[in-house]
């Protein structure tokens, strides 16, 4: 399945459809849990530090703070200076890509990509990615009185980058011996409303994931692998094998599932196969930039396939999760600190 925002549910199951590591680290925790497949007792070393699921949500409020995100507005200009404020406070080399993207219905977007590396002189990378702009137009609320107005995105956008920055702030604590790349990309969220009927051309998501992947920010930037995070907080959230990140980074993606049910977040990490997303991992996979990993909650109770409150006013603080948040910030620490 392909959908441009507008997601249409194609899980497969064989026969049927699916209805739907850190030496330096001060302690260890050890999982143990019943295995699915046998009685047997399964024990699991934790080797990265223990990520904070408060401090992700702090992060996570203080976007929100701002109001909607919008690319052109005030509180889009402060949030990106807050993110490169924090970036830098955690010790990374913050590189702004400032570029001017051309919208569907012809508006020019002050875009601006913000990334953060970490151990810039190491040749292994893994980059880490969500986007940190808001959608404006609530295309899905009920109220269609509402619908053009922003959202505020707490969960569509804002819960990757809070994760990300709890993960940059580990990182200035605990060394790690690989190349790291924070990027927070601009400019995904303005694909044409639902409501317009006169649909124009074009790949109008990921502008700001399109321009990068194009225009690097070092020349011929190559990652070993890399993880997107969209739509990473909400209660009772579910993450399927999303299906260009099956095409393009089988083995990674296999990992991180495996690495969380290790950690025990198997029930956020379903072992099944999902449909095909666009989003910002695809061109980043396309031009071959990193093969990459899409961490994306899809619903099987709603029409379009994400939660009820997706691109809608209700997109806000009191959908964010601190145990979802939880299980995809320490499942993705894990992956970066047992990467040899």
């Amino acid at each position: 399945m392909i959908y441009n925002k507008v997601f249409i549910l194609s899980f497969i199951v064989v026969g049927t459809l699916l209805l739907a590591s850190c030496s330096a680290c001060n302690s260890s925790k050890t999982i143990t849990k019943d295995s699915q497949e046998s009685s047997t007792i399964m024990s699991y070393t934790q080797i990265s530090p223990e990520f904070d699921a408060d401090s992700a949500f702090l992060f996570t409020k203080q976007q929100v703070e701002f109001g909607p995100r919008v690319p052109n507005s005030a509180a889009h200009k402060a949030c990106g200076d807050f993110l490169v404020s924090k970036l830098k406070q955690y010790g990374a080399e913050v590189i702004e890509q400032k570029a001017t993207l051309k919208t569907y219905d012809g508006i020019s977007l002050d875009a601006r990509n913000i990334i953060g590396v970490y151990n810039p002189d190491t040749e292994k990378r893994i980059l880490l990615f969500a986007h940190w702009d808001t959608r404006p137009f609530a295309d899905q609320d009920k109220d269609k009185t509402m619908r053009t107005q922003p959202i505020l995105g707490a969960n569509d956008g804002g819960s990757g980058v809070g994760v990300l920055l709890e993960v940059a702030r580990q990182l200035n604590e605990t060394s790690i011996d690989i190349g790291i790349d924070i990027i927070f990309f601009d400019a995904e969220d303005w694909g044409q409303p639902n409501y317009e009927t006169n649909y124009v051309q074009g790949d109008w998501y990921c502008l700001g994931s399109q321009f990068w992947a194009e225009n690097p920010h070092i020349p011929n930037y190559r990652a070993n692998f890399g993880i997107l995070l969209d739509m990473v907080g909400a209660k009772d959230a579910t993450f399927y094998k999303e299906g260009y990140s099956v095409q393009y980074a089988s083995n990674r993606t296999e990992k991180i599932w495996d690495v969380a049910s290790q950690l025990g977040y198997g029930s956020f990490f379903i072992n099944k196969k999902g449909g095909y997303i666009t989003d910002d991992h695809v061109p980043v996979n396309q031009l071959h930039r990193a093969p990459s990993v899409n961490i994306i909650h899809t619903s099987e109770d709603s029409s379009h396939g994400f939660g009820e409150f997706w691109h809608t006013h209700n997109d806000d603080m009191s959908v964010i999760d601190r145990s979802t948040l939880k299980a995809v910030g320490q499942t993705v620490m894990e992956v970066l600190f047992t990467e040899k």
